[in-house]
């Protein structure tokens, strides 16, 4: 599927998680589509999914604002689905890049309410992210070239929870299938998958560049359940691509499959108790989750690994493998091979 059709799908199952939480915090809520150079599609793609969702909005005012340039098809092509939309939905187009996102937001009293930006091709400027950054919550899916450093910035702008990953077309041949009869990746790296001895998350350069057609996508937000909303449907529509975490010097990609093999994810989780000391499991699955290609739910399947091969130990001893279980590195522990 290409790397454009996978992202208008994550678009739109991103607002199916986004706007129903939204209602429940506020009476009005913001949504801003930009684009720079890119085709915009993506806004057709979020204004159905709102469509779908109209018989929801009843009492709630929900502002779209949408900002592109060189599309001249459109606000035709918007208008279309604009007619189908509720009175409470208000949809803006306006020409121009995402640099005129920050005084967009302003005029559209977007401070201070649920607040989900996109941005596509842009350049993430300080006065871009800080105006992302405005909502309550603020929630924020950036878009770029790949080889682009967006971290940084994202943690500058005072984002809690950022991650990020190159999304690319799957080129390594797949091997015996899961459980689930979908294909397993054929080659599993034998390092955490942060790259050998360093965090996931650490600085450095990337050696496996994606190839020129895939995107760097980040997301980031304050709410721990945004962000597993944002990987679960990162999962669901990616299915037969691949991801690479942009801070794996080696630029391995993890095949999207129904079931990944956990033991990368293991071990890594593994490396990141034996830095940072013991951490429950709602903290380990918040480290997958930002530093690792994985969703919370990998985490909690390698974490069950570990305690399985005795290379780590849990407090409680017995129960439910709740959030707020302490995991502790055995010494010595390894997970089985």
């Amino acid at each position: 599927m290409p790397t454009d059709t996978v992202l208008r799908e994550l678009l739109a199952r991103q607002l199916e998680a986004w706007l129903p939480a939204a209602l429940q915090r506020a009476r009005r809520a913001t949504l801003a589509l930009a684009y720079a150079g890119t085709d915009a599609g993506g806004a057709d793609a979020a204004l159905r999914a709102v469509a779908d969702l109209a018989d929801r909005l009843r009492g709630f005012r929900l502002t779209i604002l949408v900002l592109a340039d060189g599309d001249q098809a459109l606000p035709a092509r918007l208008g279309a689905i604009e007619a189908t939309l509720p009175a409470e939905v208000a949809v803006h187009v306006m020409p121009g890049d995402p640099g005129r996102l920050p005084v967009a937001l302003k005029a559209a009293g977007a401070v201070g309410a649920p607040l989900l930006t996109v941005a596509h091709g842009a350049d993430p400027t300080p006065a871009l992210l800080a105006a992302a950054r405005a909502g309550r919550p603020a929630d924020l899916l950036l878009v770029t070239g790949p080889g682009a450093p967006l971290r940084p910035a994202l943690d500058a702008a005072g984002f809690p929870l950022v991650t990020e990953v190159d999304l690319v077309a799957a080129t390594a041949p797949t091997g015996p299938t899961t459980g689930a009869g979908e294909a397993r990746p054929a080659t599993i790296p034998a390092q955490p998958v942060g790259g050998a001895g360093e965090p996931a998350g650490a600085a450095g350069a990337v050696v496996g560049v994606p190839p020129s057609d895939g995107w760097r996508v980040a997301f980031a937000t304050s709410s721990d359940r945004s962000l597993q909303a944002f990987k679960d449907a990162l999962w669901a529509v990616a299915s037969g691509m691949s991801l690479c975490d942009p801070a794996d010097p080696r630029g391995r990609p993890l095949d999207v499959v129904a079931e990944p093999d956990p033991d990368p994810l293991a071990r890594e989780l593994l490396a990141e108790l034996d830095r940072h000391g013991p951490g429950t499991v709602t903290e380990l699955r918040r480290h997958a989750l930002t530093a690792t290609p994985y969703r919370a739910a990998d985490a909690t399947r390698a974490v069950t690994g570990l305690l399985d091969s005795g290379a780590a130990t849990r407090d409680p001893e017995h129960g439910r493998l709740g959030g707020d279980v302490l995991i502790t590195a055995a010494p010595g522990g390894r997970p089985a091979a």
